[in-house]
């Protein structure tokens, strides 16, 4: 019992041991991307400085840093509290094996003292010859046997105990360093999160003293995302629309067999023929079930969200500089986002997430933007250059839809992306594989 309770608590503690390497591992990777996104954003940012004039492009880069920025410092906080963890363990590792060196050291001497004491072979005689009966000196003779072979185990043992020892202190000491270093980074980290605080003020400070042409690029965005919300909501509506008007089709074309069914049959019979049934009354049905009333539809919805999390992504590669939902910009203008703006490389492809079909291609305000429906569920790619589909073309998981459009005065590239399930936008973060 005893030994079943000794091996179900080792393979507690080989577990935490495993979960906790695993998730160091997992911090380890998600700072190394961070590090990739960040000095992506480094690079656009200073292309935006050429321009010599502040941008509301400046303030979303500067923006999207410092969400990252704020994210790697809380990830290097979650390794420091790791190796904290890993310390203490360590420490309490290395008492606990420096007691048991001490225990066995204090018995071996013992030992020692007490062979030192009875080492003449005279006094082992003595003791052989002492016994009451054969028996008694076979078993005294088998305790001097196995008392010599305990003495070298107690030494082995505590030659071992010595070198584990030294492998936690070694191990302790590593992780020491290797928490001081992160310490270094940690503050390094928080000092440029404020020199990069301090740029976003000067800039929101720049362009107060322009304010003409921040109400001009104000507006032209506001425009641009009002044209782009205005079309999603136009083709999402209308394809609802057409999907109603086909299952009234069909429930009438479906009455008017059964009419003539009827009919027919009442002729055979020399019946006559039975009065015309009124037109079937339309059915109330939600966004969802006209969305997914065929087979075909139901199932490509069943398997768009069969890969929630881990949907490709609209661009090979790209960085997050606005997310989903409500916001404030920086100069105090609140405002939503139904989707995510993804900075990428110029001339990059933008692609489809998943299969579908093309349901609308438009030109807005001088970009293109693509919607892709996916059963129940659209996708919309925009700001694009130049797109390669047309409407009602079937398309493949990371088919290229277009090329993304780069801003000319800025020579920024980003390409916009959002989901709908029905009219509803949902958080495109939450859908697409982690990048």
């Amino acid at each position: 019992m005893k030994f079943i309770k000794a091996t179900f608590f080792l393979l507690l503690v080989l577990a935490a041991v495993n979960v906790r390497a695993q998730s160091s591992d997992e911090l380890k990777r998600r700072k190394a991307q961070l590090n990739k996104e960040l000095e992506q954003l480094n690079q656009d940012y200073q292309e935006t400085l050429n321009n010599k004039k502040a941008t509301l492009k400046q303030l979303s880069i500067l923006k999207a840093k410092i969400i990252l920025r704020q994210e790697k410092i809380e990830n290097i906080n979650s390794e420091i509290r790791n190796l904290d963890n890993q310390i203490s363990e360590s420490t309490n590792n290395v008492r606990s094996l420096q007691s048991q060196l001490d225990q066995l050291k204090k018995e071996y001497a013992a030992m020692i003292l007490f062979a030192y004491r009875n080492q003449s072979a005279y006094n082992k005689l003595m003791f052989l010859f002492a016994s009451k009966d054969f028996n008694q000196a076979y078993k005294r003779l088998k305790y001097l046997q196995q008392f010599g072979t305990y003495r070298e185990r107690q030494a082995a043992s505590i030659q071992g105990t010595q070198k584990e020892l030294h492998i936690k202190i070694n191990e302790l000491d590593k992780t020491k360093d290797e928490k001081t270093s992160l310490l270094k980074d940690q503050q390094k980290e928080k000092e440029t999160l404020g020199n990069e605080r301090n740029n976003q003020v000067k800039v929101v400070s720049e362009l107060s003293q322009h304010e003409g042409i921040l109400k001009k690029q104000q507006r032209d965005l506001q425009a641009k995302i009002a044209k782009t919300n205005a079309a999603i909501k136009d083709a999402i509506r209308r394809e609802i629309e057409e999907e109603k008007r086909r299952l009234e089709e069909e429930a009438r074309r479906k009455a008017a067999e059964e009419a003539r069914i009827a009919a027919a049959k009442a002729k055979a019979e020399n019946r006559p023929a039975p009065a015309a049934a009124a037109a079937p009354k339309p059915v109330t049905r939600t966004t969802s079930s006209v969305l997914n009333a065929t087979p075909e539809a139901a199932k490509l919805s069943n398997d768009f969200l069969g890969n929630r999390g881990s949907l490709p992504w609209p661009v090979a590669n790209g960085v997050t500089t606005q997310g989903f939902g409500i916001y404030t910009t920086p100069e105090g203008i609140r405002s939503e986002s139904t989707g995510i703006d993804i900075r990428t490389n110029a001339g990059a492809n933008v692609r489809s997430v998943f299969d579908g079909e093309v349901i609308k291609v438009v030109d807005v305000s001088g970009t293109y933007l693509v919607m892709v429906r996916h059963g129940e569920y659209f996708t919309v790619y925009a700001n694009l250059r130049s797109v390669n589909v047309a409407r009602g073309q079937k398309v493949t998981t990371k088919q290229s839809l277009g090329t993304v459009a780069t801003e000319p005065s800025t020579g920024e590239t980003e390409a916009h992306f959002e989901i709908y399930k029905g009219t509803t936008p949902v958080n495109p973060k939450l859908w697409l594989a982690p990048n």
